[in-house]
């Protein structure tokens, strides 16, 4: 955020502190007892006797067009004592699709309901753990899910504005109703009016689109494997990357009552994302890069690098964007793939939630803010920090790929080379086939390593991989690989837990009650001994070049140059391994073919990777120092081939 910006929101924070502190003093002190201000809050209130109410907040849109303005179901779960002692608490908020549907977390837990229809079960261990601290969690469906009204629009205005309206409402802003249909009025005057938002896939796709309005009253947003643009989710660079568009998500997740009257809202989602690739309106209404300037809220972001559900290229365009403006972040980098910090980390998660949520909505000094700004797992279960991320001393270096004696297989250094490969696109096989053999020469993809590097080489941030390529045909896919060749153990992403599996013993964080327990089956790290590990790709459609946001049939015979977006990641290659760049057309099951099977003839000269390398140019000329070419050209050991849902879902079972 601009300077004022920052300026302001210490301020605040400055005042929040004071006036937290003296309200805490006064609630529980006696004048003559002095004690330095709280760091941690403490479970001191009832959770089985915490106030649980439903209201139905106006977002002033009639997306059903039923007449009526639309009203979207607020289930909340809050301390009673402070409420009788006139003191007001601050608000953790999940806005989600799947209270209904499909279910959150690793165990698919829905939202239950009593008689009166008040809930009974909130899924997930936010209120059982935070209410007894002093907290108000509140779960909104959003607008066409579960008691809402309205339909959803797939990350637009609808779902952005469900949750928007809420912290409106929070705020004294917006009206809200006792019931889905009456006129009596409900009113949050238990709330501070601070809020923060949580929550993982869809739901933290909603965290990053409110934040992006700007909206006063949000403090902080938490993000776990989120969307930062809904374009990106479907299509990368003009490539498709499934076979389905958002309207069958939106049917998916629509409540009954929504699908008999959302016809309209189908058929606009239908029309507005044609499967050409090409950018519409419709993408731009659900692109929050394009307004990161807006963002007030701090952001704690919690990726898996080896997400191939909601890929790091959203993490590395949403963070890089958040820099730009000032935005005070913290992130976690994982393993796993599309799995929430729950489930990988769990002790050291939720104590770190806690403190974050402390800091920024009870305005504690616990010192969160001036620890490491990342954690990086780096083996399974083993982590490392990095004061700023990526760290300062981070360079972008520029690495040439060069012929080899063999036929697609060369070398990746800083020389520029000469020559050029050529590779005819397989649709049957993916980047692990080509990975394994990276050092034989085949007819579907151009390989290019390094020598075996004589230390440790550190990429931070996101990569660009540029290529001058010749079609045979009218259409062309293309995809660019990272990988690290030498032996690991990784977390198995590709496995279906995607690195975790769940074992039957339970821990709990928090009271329990009959109806909503805090206990949750244990998991481990799912491991994978590899001779390979995918540290980043990229997709595009060749017919991009001119511009990613609209393609056109190529000539064949003709050069086109084109820069690939390699998703975000942080991976040290270790001495002994080789670093390597792949360059081939389809990646099954990643992206979709293209109506025809080129051939591709890459010009060397003319391509080239653009690395974040930490310690820059310098850095790479240390580890490649006195480097030896590979001695054998054996099939390597990998996961097994990732897969995605024909009809992906961001947030999936867990």
């Amino acid at each position: 955020m601009p300077t004022c910006a920052r300026q302001a929101r210490l301020t605040a924070w400055r005042s929040l502190v004071t006036a937290a502190t003296a309200a805490l003093f006064a609630a529980l002190l006696s004048p003559a007892v002095a004690q330095a201000a709280p760091r941690e809050s403490e479970p001191v209130y009832s959770y089985e006797n915490a106030i649980r109410e439903s209201v139905w907040v106006d977002t002033g849109l009639d997306g059903d067009g039923d007449g009526r303005p639309d009203r979207v179901a607020v289930d909340i779960v809050r301390p009673s004592e402070p409420a009788r002692q006139g003191r007001k608490v601050p608000v953790i908020m999940d806005a989600s699709p799947y209270y209904s549907c499909c279910g959150r977390g690793n165990e698919s837990q829905k939202k239950t309901y009593d008689a009166d229809g008040n809930v009974v079960q909130m899924p997930l261990f936010y209120d059982n753990y935070f209410v007894p601290r002093g907290y108000a969690f509140v779960g909104v469906d959003l607008a066409g899910t579960n008691r809402s009204d309205g339909c959803v629009d797939v990350g637009g205005p609808s779902d952005i504005r469900s949750a928007k309206a809420v912290i409106d409402w929070l705020g004294g802003r917006a009206r809200a109703y006792t019931t889905r249909t009456g006129a009596t009025t409900a009113r949050a005057g238990w709330t501070n009016g601070r809020t923060g938002m949580i929550g993982k896939s869809w739901d933290g796709t909603i965290a990053n689109g409110v934040a992006a309005t700007g909206v006063r009253g949000l403090e902080t947003i938490v993000p776990i494997a989120a969307i930062s643009s809904w374009y990106d989710y479907y299509f990368q660079q003009g490539a498709p990357l499934y076979d389905s568009g958002p309207e069958w998500l939106s049917d998916y997740v629509d409540s009954p009552d929504a699908r008999a009257k959302c016809a309209a809202v189908q058929q606009a989602i239908v029309k507005g994302a044609p499967r050409t690739g090409d950018w519409t309106p419709f993408w731009t209404a659900r692109d929050y890069v394009e307004d990161a300037s807006k963002v007030r809220a701090s952001v704690f972001a919690v990726h898996g690098m080896q997400d191939l559900n909601v890929r790091t290229k959203h993490l590395g365009q949403w963070w890089d964007a958040l820099a730009k403006n000032g935005v005070e972040r913290k992130i976690w980098l994982s393993q796993t793939g599309h799995v929430d910090p729950f489930d990988f980390r769990r002790g050291a998660w939720v104590d770190t939630l806690h403190r974050w949520f402390d800091h920024e909505l009870l305005g504690y000094d616990n010192g969160i803010d001036d620890e490491p700004m990342a954690d990086i797992e780096r083996h399974p279960d083993q982590w490392s920090t990095s004061a700023v991320w990526p760290p300062r001393d981070t360079k972008t270096v520029t690495l040439r790929p060069s012929k080899g004696a063999t036929a697609g297989v060369g070398t990746l250094g800083p020389r520029t080379g000469g020559g050029t490969e050529t590779f005819t696109d397989d649709p049957a096989l993916s980047e692990t086939d080509w990975a394994a053999r990276t050092d034989t020469s085949t007819p579907e993809k151009a390989g290019f390593s390094t020598g075996t590097l004589t230390r440790d080489l550190r990429l931070s941030g996101s990569s660009t991989v540029t290529v001058t390529a010749t079609p045979t045909t009218s259409t062309a896919h293309l995809s660019a690989v990272l990988v690290d060749l030498g032996p690991d153990t990784i977390r198995d992403y590709a496995d279906g837990g995607e690195g975790i599996t769940t074992l039957t013993d339970r821990t709990c964080w928090g009271p329990s009650t009959a109806g909503d327990s805090s206990c949750y089956k244990v998991t481990r790290a799912a491991t994978a001994d590899v001779g390979y590990t995918v540290v980043s790709r990229g997709w595009a459609d060749l017919g991009t070049y001119a511009s990613a946001r609209k393609g056109v049939p190529l000539t064949p015979g003709k050069a086109y140059t084109l820069t690939i977006d390699l998703a975000a990641t942080d991976h040290i290659v270790p001495e002994g391994h080789r670093l390597a760049l792949i360059v081939a057309g389809t990646d099954k099951d990643l992206i979709d073919p293209p109506s025809s099977r080129p051939t591709l003839t890459l010009d060397l000269a003319r391509t080239s990777a653009r690395l974040p390398l930490v310690g820059g140019t310098a850095a790479f000329a240390r580890a490649t120092a006195g480097a030896t070419a590979p001695s054998h050209t054996a099939v390597l050991d990998g996961v097994r081939d990732p897969r995605t849902a024909a009809h992906p879902v961001p947030g999936g079972h867990r």
